[in-house]
């Protein structure tokens, strides 16, 4: 084997080596918590309304309640699971609805809010049972806003719980609550992000323990082609130190 491609052969196995060894020794950083939409950075985004089913509240149509369990997409295909427990027969299942004057929160006006149900007889009771999102593929970041049914005088936590691809927690944030009907997007928002795509499903809970809540557009950063320019320097330096090896396996046979 000539001096100049054997050269060729190590420096290709040395850079192969460093790639490999840099990208395995990353570190995995600590999840952040993140209290506004825009810093989230997000680049997909869950719309409720996408699912087709908008329920009225004053004149709520049976066939517009979803199931317990149900799937979704975003807005670029990412498929998701929501499961909202059961609070029992006296409850209703979770529905969509507009933020309008007719039905007041403190969403900005016109945000589809993905509601976790209410008693229709004693009201503001809810379900007050977690709602957890399961994503197909983890991502990067997630949040969004969310507030419980009532008035602006109940005291109140809201959480953000993340967990990754073997339900281990990531991560658990809480922010005073706040409800009122000033449909003036004061709705805390909360959001988890990761420099590494390790979330695989958010749970959102309230403290209020008889009320229902509701959260309205999920944004999410889901993951480039990760180290896509390290992945082909590590190939390209494997296939050229397997060529040069088979050629010097030639010249000495």
């Amino acid at each position: 084997m000539k001096t100049s491609n054997r050269k060729l052969v190590i420096k290709a196995q040395l850079a192969a080596f460093i790639a490999l060894t840099t990208f395995l020794s990353q570190p995995v950083l600590a999840i952040t918590f993140v209290q506004d939409r825009n810093s989230l950075q997000s680049n997909d985004e869950i719309e409720w309304s996408s699912l087709g089913k908008v329920l009225n509240p004053l004149a709520s149509n049976p066939s517009d309640f979803l199931s317990n369990s149900f799937s979704a997409q975003s807005a670029n295909g990412l498929g998701i699971n929501v499961e909202i427990p059961s609070a029992g027969e006296e409850i209703t299942p979770p529905f969509i609805f507009q933020n309008n004057p007719e039905v007041q929160t403190n969403f900005a006006p016109g945000d589809f809010i993905l509601f976790t149900g209410f008693s229709p007889t004693i009201i503001p009771t809810g379900n007050p049972n977690p709602l957890t999102i399961v994503f197909d593929k983890n991502v990067k970041a997630a949040g969004t806003q969310i507030a419980a049914s009532g008035s602006a005088d109940i005291d109140y936590e809201v959480f953000i719980s993340a967990f990754d691809d073997q339900n281990s927690l990531l991560g658990t944030f809480s922010l005073p609550g706040i409800s009122s009907g000033a449909r003036d997007n004061s709705a805390v928002f909360l959001g988890v992000r990761n420099d590494t795509a390790n979330i695989k499903s958010l749970v959102f809970q309230t403290s209020s323990p008889q009320r229902g809540f509701g959260i309205n557009t999920v944004n999410i950063s889901t993951v480039n082609e990760p180290s896509s320019g390290l992945s082909l320097l590590m190939i390209g330096g494997l296939v050229i130190a397997f060529k040069g090896y088979k050629f010097n396996k030639t010249k000495l046979n």
